[in-house]
């Protein structure tokens, strides 16, 4: 990475005055205690007082002192002037301050008596390297906010602001050193052949414009059984690579995720740039992230096909059952006429079979009661029959998803499991090995018809 991170602004602003303090500002740093008010009294003339006091507040509120020390906003000088009971706009020491030999003893003294130290010390570098190498490994935020919380790190415990330049090369040497590991850990375990299948990823085949990692990372855009076979096999592609992270390492997830983001945006020619180890890294990251993102762009398509089958079903069905209305109204009237004759207490049992056909023919009533018994649908029915229609496009893609995906369930869902389980062993067999199980079957009495499974 750069060493040189800050922009010019942040450079400019960088141990100096952004702007007037704010009035919670000027509470917090510039009120001056009893303890500080008599420190302050030792010194000699008014322009040492508060010139001493406007370097005490300066070095709470920035960190740092100033090369200048009166550089500083005039509602600072009007607080403190204030405290000292000093009129500073007709003191006559008060410039020769700036340049003097005071200002020194005076910042020397502050260090001494207030236990500020420098950032050079032993123990203060040590606990500043492990709390920002922590940030540096868990997170992914950037070398200016590192900066940032560096600078407020170092105010809040009481050590000087180093240059910026500095500071930067700090933060850059602990993030190459966070990288260096980064990298080096993810390329733990990742085999020779491994190794060169994830680098064939970049490589771009004779007479084609993309590589085989553009073609892993674009996911499916249409709801059709091909495409949920190409999510299926995009899967198997991804899974074939065989590349875990191992969990002994703690790599935090956003990391992994970072350069997973970064591989699966960048240009391969901008991928192939990277020093080896790097490379190596991102590739693994982005195949071990694209296992779950690749799942999940099937389950997808998969939840949207059988959604539109299931649409379809109820459509058809339900047009199927309005063209079969007059029919069952026809045949419902003449049962129905039939049962009024069985109903009326007038006629005798011994002459009721004779009144009935002598009403209605034997062979009226018979096609009467087929259409009735073809027609009537039980309470439980779930259109068994248009999702029967829908045989040929599910056998498109049911191979490749009881093969590719195993899914869980509670105990309510093990049936469902148990077949799935069966058919991903029995599909390719002529002769399953064991029978299937029916749990799943809810309507044993579904009149659809069996099919043998030629896949």
């Amino acid at each position: 990475m750069p060493v040189s991170f800050l922009s010019q602004a942040q450079r400019e602003h960088d141990g100096h005055y952004p702007g007037p303090p704010s009035p919670p500002d000027l509470i917090r740093y510039f009120h001056l205690d009893d303890a500080d008010q008599a420190l302050i009294a030792q010194k000699r003339g008014e322009h040492n007082r508060l010139g001493f006091a406007v370097q005490l507040g300066t070095v709470r509120y920035l960190g740092t002192f100033l090369e200048d020390p009166l550089a500083v906003p005039l509602v600072v000088l009007q607080t403190l002037a204030k405290q000292l009971h000093i009129a500073f706009e007709t003191m006559d020491g008060l410039p020769a301050y700036r340049i003097g030999e005071q200002r020194w003893e005076h910042a020397a003294e502050i260090r001494d008596r207030y236990d500020d130290v420098e950032i050079t010390e032993r123990r203060v570098g040590w606990r500043l390297t492990r709390w920002l190498y922590a940030l540096c490994w868990t997170g992914t935020d950037r070398p200016s906010v590192l900066f940032e919380r560096a600078t407020t790190w170092l105010v809040m415990h009481k050590v000087l602001l180093p240059g910026c330049s500095t500071l930067e090369r700090f933060i850059a040497r602990l993030r190459s050193r966070v990288e260096e590991r980064l990298w080096r850990w993810l390329g733990r375990g990742i085999s020779r052949d491994q190794q060169t299948r994830l680098e064939s990823l970049l490589d771009v085949p004779p007479g084609s414009r993309r590589s085989p990692l553009d073609r892993l990372r674009t996911g499916p855009v249409t709801i059709s059984s091909r495409s949920l076979v190409l999510a299926l096999r995009r899967l198997q592609e991804v899974r074939a690579l065989g590349i875990q992270v191992p969990t002994a390492t703690r790599i935090p997830a956003t990391r992994v995720a970072a350069l997973a983001r970064f591989a699966g945006a960048a240009k391969v020619t901008a991928i192939l740039r990277l020093p080896t180890r790097r490379r190596l890294a991102t590739l693994v990251a982005f195949v071990h992230d694209l296992e779950a993102t690749v799942q999940d762009d099937a389950l997808d398509v998969l939840d949207a096909l059988l959604r539109e089958v299931f649409s379809d079903a109820r459509k058809a069905d339900k047009k199927a059952r309005l063209r079969s209305l007059k029919d069952l109204d026809l045949a419902a009237a003449t049962l129905a006429g039939a049962c009024q004759l069985v109903l009326d207490t007038e006629v005798a049992d011994a002459e009721l079979r004779t009144r009935v056909f002598a009403t209605t023919p034997r062979e009226t009533l018979t096609h009467a009661l087929a259409a009735v018994t073809a027609l009537i649908r039980p309470a439980d029915d779930v259109y068994y029959r248009a999702l029967d229609d829908k045989y040929t496009l599910i056998r498109r893609f049911l191979p490749t998803l009881v093969e590719q995906l195993r899914f869980g369930a509670n105990v309510a869902g093990e049936p469902v499991i148990a077949a799935l389980g069966w058919l991903r062993t029995n599909l390719k067999r002529h002769q399953p090995d064991q029978a299937a199980p029916r749990a799943v079957v809810t309507n044993p009495a579904s009149t659809i018809r069996p099919r043998m499974l030629p896949f």
